[in-house]
């Protein structure tokens, strides 16, 4: 992997999650922008250095398994959403929070391992749906981000 490509994809992993997180952000999140942009910066990092050690060290060891590695990111994406998680006794809060963040990891991930097609619709999809869902179940269900049960 040149240094070129590996500034393109810390770039656009950057810039990926940062468009999930100004959404997230705009509503007064926990995670917001900087939260999303570093999970799916670090997805990316962690994502390319399994890569590297795959190709660099592979021969070792008949135990480098980059998909190992992708699995343990999304275990711990898991850890950090659910503390973005609050439960009363009528509601839940940042499940869309902690979706998100788990979203921005796969896109990092993707992004990471050079599967940028994905990574951008993946990425577009993501901000439609906490976009442009949440516009619509606001003016035709009177809910908001904030007047959501199970939404945070």
């Amino acid at each position: 992997m040149s240094d070129i490509d590996i500034i393109i994809r810390i770039v656009l992993a950057l810039f990926i999650g940062a468009i999930i997180g100004f959404e997230r952000e705009r509503h007064g999140r926990a995670a917001g922008l900087r939260t999303h942009m570093l999970v799916c910066t670090g997805s990316a990092l962690i994502a390319m250095t399994s890569i590297y050690l795959a190709e660099n060290y592979g021969s070792i060891s008949q135990n480098c398994d980059p998909a190992r590695v992708a699995a343990g990111i999304i275990t711990g994406i898991g850890f950090l959403g659910a503390g973005t998680i609050i439960r009363s006794k009528t509601s839940v809060l940042g499940l869309t929070t902690a979706a998100s963040l788990w979203a921005v990891s796969g896109l990092g991930l993707a992004v990471g391992i050079g599967f940028y097609k994905a990574a951008i619709f993946a990425a577009i999809a993501i901000f439609l749906t906490l976009f442009v869902i949440g516009r619509v179940m606001w003016k035709y269900l009177g809910k908001g981000d904030a007047q959501l049960d199970i939404d945070g």
